[in-house]
């Protein structure tokens, strides 16, 4: 018989009633799918920005609003007291999303036919965003080994050397596979870069999401005195589960780089207001600490779970951050069509790790934000499903 399904409200609302065309699309019209394949946690929101958005819908006025210098503000009070990141000299330019950041700063700085770095296994939509410009992509793939994921740094060298490479887009943290990358590591391919002219574009979305003891590092940092070109992607989107709401921020100390993007930004009307996510996004990181404290302690905590529950056939990669867990399942030894069948079968929707790029196979991302009798739920239907088999339904 069918696994009993789960009835946690948060995920639920969140991934059967808001995504029912993408969940059927990627894993099937599965009554009993336990869905943990988005970004985001699925665990109730930080009150304070919950609050602020309701007294907000509550003005009942929703016209143009200016966008109040405190919302940046907030930001890099935010930065100063939980990475010790301070603003000087640096520009603060809204924008509406990681991916309208990069894709404009490819345009602006690159030019079609040019190659843009990437270190698979990566974030899905980084590839077509280079695609999409005509760009071309340019592979620096990371090194699995016993202790985890590295940069192939001998390897982005010699990528970066190639006349034609203009770009690296930099995953800071990483998702899917989890790495903080060290100062050393950071200031290693800023000197790479700096050497070859190659502008650094850092998406450090999920800077807030290191796990005790790993500590986050600005690229900015890391680089500084390298004389690297860069800019780096931030805002409360990741951090809080605001990505339908908020805005995100674009960060450098390039003045080519932030006046090509501000008079793209000015030509495309990219910096339209939306109300809601003005108070979200100053709330977020006004009151959201307290809240942020408790996420990261749970997902420590579903760290442990998964570690101890998981059968032997399928190991998680040791995070360092992020709410994503990189399940290997190459011991099972089922190709790609394969495992991703027997994942739907087994009624867990993961994101399959080859859209991570060709080093992803025999890998699955799953989001660790959330409650953890859903994590005991997702070892329960592993454990079935390595017993019943490859190609078989569990019982």
């Amino acid at each position: 018989m069918p696994p009993t399904p789960f009835t946690h409200a948060a995920v639920t609302a969140k991934s059967l009633a808001a995504n029912p065309e993408r969940l059927a699309q990627h894993f099937g019209d599965e009554e009993y799918l336990l869905p943990l394949w988005i970004a985001e946690p699925y665990l109730p929101l930080a009150p304070g920005v919950v609050d602020a958005i309701q007294a907000r819908a509550a003005a009942a006025w929703y016209g143009y609003e200016a966008r109040p210098p405190e919302v940046v503000s907030a930001f890099w009070e935010w930065m100063a007291t939980r990475h010790g990141w301070q603003d000087a000299a640096l520009e603060s330019l809204i924008s509406p999303s990681v991916g309208t950041s990069i894709g404009v700063l490819i345009e602006e700085l690159t030019k079609p036919g040019e190659g843009v770095i990437l270190q698979p296994p990566v974030f899905t939509d980084f590839k077509p965003l280079i695609n999409r410009a005509g760009r071309t992509v340019v592979r620096n793939p990371l090194v699995l080994t016993d202790d985890g994921y590295s940069m192939d740094l001998s390897g982005l060298e010699a990528a970066a050397a190639e006349p034609t490479t203009r770009a690296l887009i930099l995953c800071n943290p990483h998702n899917p596979v989890g790495r903080v990358w060290t100062a050393a590591e950071l200031a290693q391919v800023a000197e790479i870069c700096a050497r070859h002219d190659v502008f650094v574009i850092a998406d450090e979305i999920h800077a807030d999401l290191a796990l005790s003891p790993f500590r986050f590092t600005p690229f900015a940092v890391a680089a500084a005195g390298s004389g690297v070109a860069w800019a780096a992607t931030h805002g409360p989107i990741k951090t809080f589960g605001l990505a339908g709401v908020c805005d995100t921020l674009l960060i450098t100390d390039h003045d080519a780089a932030a006046d090509r993007f501000r008079h793209r930004s000015s030509q495309l009307h990219l910096t339209r207001n939306n109300v809601f996510g003005v108070a979200a996004f100053a709330a977020a990181y006004e009151k959201g600490g307290p809240w942020l404290d408790e996420l990261l302690a749970q997902i420590i905590d579903n760290v442990g779970l998964l570690r101890a529950g998981l059968p032997p056939e399928i190991e998680l990669v040791a995070p360092q951050a992020t709410y994503l867990g990189w399940l290997d399942f190459r011991a099972l030894g089922m190709d790609v069509p394969t495992l991703a069948d027997w994942l739907a079968a087994s009624h867990l929707a993961l994101s399959p790790g080859h859209w991570f790029g060709r080093e992803g196979a025999g890998f699955a991302r799953m989001t660790l934000a959330v409650p953890a009798e859903q994590i005991a739920d997702a070892i329960d239907r592993l454990t079935r499903a390595v017993q019943a088999g490859p190609g078989t339904a569990p019982a």
